[in-house]
């Protein structure tokens, strides 16, 4: 993709299970429609009908015997296929694509959190992401204690059963990229009520979409 020619804005919204990353994802969606942005709004791996199909795998409690290796390949598979069939276009087109996890997530939990290849998950995500790099990633950070308890309460999917040692190196992967790419992915503090999360949300991303600017929700 010729980036010059880019005219959308894409966010990226990361943490981990139970940050409340999905919920501010809507509220933005909601505010920059309202101002007469058009949004798409996606999560990742998924929004597409292969990439759905690949998540359940992904996410089956019963596939616990995945390898890492085909852990990863199977993101990066579900995310080439997001990227080219919806996210390219609608970029392409001006609009605001709004991406509930990408591929920082792949780095966190697959190279951070699985001790896979550090080197080998950057040259993947290449791959998957087909070289797109979001305009802005949110990280929302959250005590793992209490965004274990938030994700769990209604079940347990695949990536959660390795308990809370195992989110907490993902944890530590996302702090990491906040310290490597200061200029790109912006932390958040989760805690406190969603309107006053959000708020702190908007105020990363006043540079790329001002008309948040307007007025505050």
């Amino acid at each position: 993709m010729d980036m010059q020619v880019r005219r959308g804005v894409f966010i990226t919204l990361e943490g981990m299970d139970g940050c409340g990353k999905s919920t501010k994802g809507r509220m933005l969606a909601e505010e920059l429609v309202s101002k007469g942005r058009e949004v798409v709004s996606l999560r990742d791996p998924g929004s597409t009908d292969i990439s759905e199909r690949i998540r359940t795998i992904l996410l089956d409690p019963e596939a616990v015997g995945m390898a890492s290796e085909c852990e990863l390949l199977l993101f990066e598979a579900a995310r080439a296929q997001l990227t080219c069939e919806v996210i390219l276009p609608a970029l392409e087109r001006g609009a605001v694509v709004v991406c509930d996890r990408y591929y920082d997530s792949t780095f966190a939990y697959q190279a951070v959190g699985r001790g896979l290849d550090e080197e080998l998950v950057r040259r993947a995500n290449r791959m998957g992401s087909c070289g797109l790099t979001p305009d802005r990633t949110i990280v929302f950070d959250l005590e793992v204690d209490e965004s274990f308890e938030r994700a769990t309460r209604h079940g347990t999917d695949r990536m959660e059963l390795d308990g809370e040692p195992f989110q907490t190196r993902v944890r530590h992967g996302y702090l990491r990229l906040v310290a490597e790419e200061p200029d790109r992915v912006r932390l958040v503090n989760g805690h406190g009520e969603k309107g006053e999360v959000y708020a702190r949300m908007r105020e990363e991303l006043l540079d790329l979409l001002p008309e948040l600017s307007e007025d505050i929700l």
